[in-house]
């Protein structure tokens, strides 16, 4: 498979703050503000880039354990983001992601290795860490707490 180094996603204004968000190949969605701004028919850009750090640290976990022919089973991420007053301006000053494993860590023998390097190959989480604080916590399918940073 040949790499990609370039990416492009285009945006259209429909309506007030209301953008059909355009992937391509693989579809559309809709962004907009809540209100008092829009009217919150979609998530707004700071939602969008807390999913995208929540899949990338759960893509790079599952990688991670699968490089070891191990199976984390049905993983799972919840992120809860703060909104800050920064020179004041609204900004994201944390991202606070929880990965849930859909397997017992005694079934993955390799574990430890694997949470040691994942966040290593996020791309989207490792690029947001040079201007937001991102904390990560990973338990498994019991909800042992497996890892905290």
């Amino acid at each position: 498979m040949a790499e990609q180094h370039e990416f492009s996603v285009s945006l259209t204004l429909l309506q007030g703050y209301k953008f059909e968000v355009d992937f391509g190949e693989f579809g559309q969605v809709f962004s907009d503000e809540p209100a008092p701004l829009g009217e919150g028919n979609g998530p707004n850009p700071s939602r969008l880039l807390a999913a995208s750090v929540a899949n990338c640290l759960a893509a790079s976990l599952m990688f991670a354990i699968r490089k070891f022919k191990e199976e984390p089973g049905k993983v799972s991420a919840t992120v809860n983001g703060a909104l800050e007053r920064q020179d004041g301006r609204w900004r994201i000053g944390k991202l606070d992601v929880q990965l849930q494993l859909g397997n017992s860590a005694e079934h993955l023998p390799h574990l430890e290795r694997a949470l040691a390097q994942f966040e290593d190959f996020c791309v989207v989480t490792q690029s947001v860490r040079q201007g937001i604080e991102v904390s990560v916590s990973v338990t498994d399918s019991d909800g042992t707490l497996l890892k905290q940073a």
